[in-house]
């Protein structure tokens, strides 16, 4: 599971020709991350700097620019254009600090964070145990993550219409919520919680689905995604068996939003008795 086969030099071609479209169709994006923040509500954290890693156009890190109004906030994404437009988002008087860079290999010193955000950014991680230790050395004792990313069940539908027409990788894998607690434990991380939510989107036919999926730039960045261009037969015959899960004249998407979050561990304090 160290590896997920993804190749970040297509996920950053994606997200860079994505940003300028991106927030027409972000919609599962935005009530994703509005979920996550309520969580937020549920703990008591009074940082001084908090990461919005994978930010894209800065969606994230202006809610967060509200919600703590006192603290630095940092707004990350592999993706340069989606960093501009992030950093175009600036509030008067308050400003992100905007940093284009890798989310596996964070530009930040050690325990320099009190807070890290991530929404929908952490299923384009290519070694997910290494981005939870990076996580972890970037927070201070105490620091609190807290991300959403998608599982296994996400975009099932697409998946099943595309497996009946060739043997090719048409979506990208998703891990499972109990492997990506398992996997904070193994970085480090303390008393991680994780949750689920099922969100359904609806299209009138499967090209649009593809069409939004092109738009936010979620293309499939694996190594066995198929090379070249997709036959005409065969995208009628993906067509023609994703039909077979039309409900009152719509076709459901899937996206399985798992919620996790986990806490830099505080130092243990070792008292020695003398006898």
């Amino acid at each position: 599971m160290a590896d997920t086969g993804i190749d970040k030099a297509r996920v950053r071609r994606s997200f860079s020709r994505a940003a300028d479209g991106y927030e027409e169709v972000a919609v599962l994006q935005r009530e994703a991350g509005s979920r996550l923040l309520e969580r937020l509500d549920l703990v008591k954290l009074d940082p001084r700097r908090v990461l919005d890693l994978g930010c894209g156009t800065g969606l994230q890190t202006q809610a967060l620019l509200r919600r703590y109004p006192r603290a630095q906030v940092v707004a990350l994404d592999l993706a340069l254009p989606m960093v501009r437009r992030a950093r175009r988002k600036r509030r008067w008087r308050r400003r992100p600090l905007c940093v284009c860079g890798d989310m596996e290999r964070l530009p930040l010193r050690d325990r320099s964070v009190d807070l890290v955000v991530s929404n929908l950014a952490f299923q384009w991680s290519a070694d997910p145990e290494g981005l939870f230790r990076e996580c972890l050395r970037v927070l201070r004792p105490g620091g609190l993550l807290m991300f959403t990313t998608f599982g296994p069940d996400t975009l099932k539908e697409l998946r099943q219409a595309w497996s009946e027409v060739d043997e090719f990788e048409h979506v990208s894998p998703f891990i499972d919520m109990h492997d990506l607690g398992d996997l904070l434990v193994g970085a480090g991380f303390a008393a991680p919680v994780m949750d689920v939510d099922r969100l359904v989107l609806t299209y009138g036919e499967v090209d649009d689905l593809m069409r939004d999926l092109k738009r936010l730039g979620a293309r499939n960045a694996t190594a066995g995604r198929p090379r070249g261009l997709t036959g005409k037969a065969r995208m009628a015959a993906m067509r023609a068996s994703y039909e077979r899960f039309r409900w009152n004249g719509l076709l459901p998407a899937t996206h399985e939003v798992v919620y996790g979050h986990a806490w830099a561990p505080e130092p243990v304090e070792v008292t020695l008795e003398s006898r």
